[in-house]
């Protein structure tokens, strides 16, 4: 039933911006693995846009339920079950993807998760595979907006471990696997979506 669905009210702002940039950046792809599908909003969205596009979800055990839920009730032919991912323990996904998405990840988990999820995403990328991560990101140690500095206040407050992360670390763990920025795109409410590609 729809009352079991949770629902983002940012998911709805922002799901827009995000699909001009994914309709560009996947318009050649085929298989997409989303990291941290949250409610499962976004999938449903961009899934239903972008119907050449296999768009396989995935996240957390607690957050399956709803992400099905979302599933469930939109039906579509391009969106297999749920996988369960923690990006520090594992297991990714067997076989290979030729794009990767995540959105508002990054500063909810602890650095060493960040370097995790890089570090596992190496093993599942296809040559030539796009990777779009969207959220707030510091530039050479700075926040970009009031709002970020006070949105990093809240989220330490909340857990330590979490936080804004700046721009050229997060730069650095993707060059290491590969990946060359190809994109950095201005979006609403002081977020960035950054793109890179993997060379073949």
């Amino acid at each position: 039933m729809a009352i079991d669905k949770p629902f983002a009210p940012a998911c709805e702002r922002n799901r827009e911006p995000i699909l001009a940039v994914l309709r560009d950046r996947f318009a050649e792809r085929r298989r997409v693995l989303e990291v941290g599908s949250g409610t499962g909003q976004h999938a449903v969205h961009f899934a239903a846009a972008m119907p050449w596009l296999e768009w396989q979800c995935s996240d957390r055990a607690e957050s399956l339920a709803g992400i099905r839920a979302w599933l469930d009730e939109a039906g579509l032919p391009n969106t297999p079950p749920p996988l369960q991912l923690d990006v520090a323990r594992g297991p990714w996904p067997a076989g290979r993807f030729d794009a990767v998405f995540s959105a508002n990840t990054l500063h909810i988990m602890g650095w060493a998760e960040v370097q995790a999820f890089f570090a596992g995403m190496a093993g599942v990328l296809a040559d030539s595979a796009s990777v779009v991560v969207y959220g707030p990101f510091n530039r050479g140690g700075a926040y970009t907006s009031d709002s970020n500095r006070d949105f990093d206040g809240w989220l330490k407050a909340r857990d330590p471990r979490s936080g804004i992360r700046g721009f050229e670390e997060v730069d650095a763990l993707a060059r290491a696997i590969g990946l060359q920025l190809v994109d950095d795109v201005a979006m609403p409410a002081n977020n960035r979506c950054l793109a890179w590609q993997r060379e073949s």
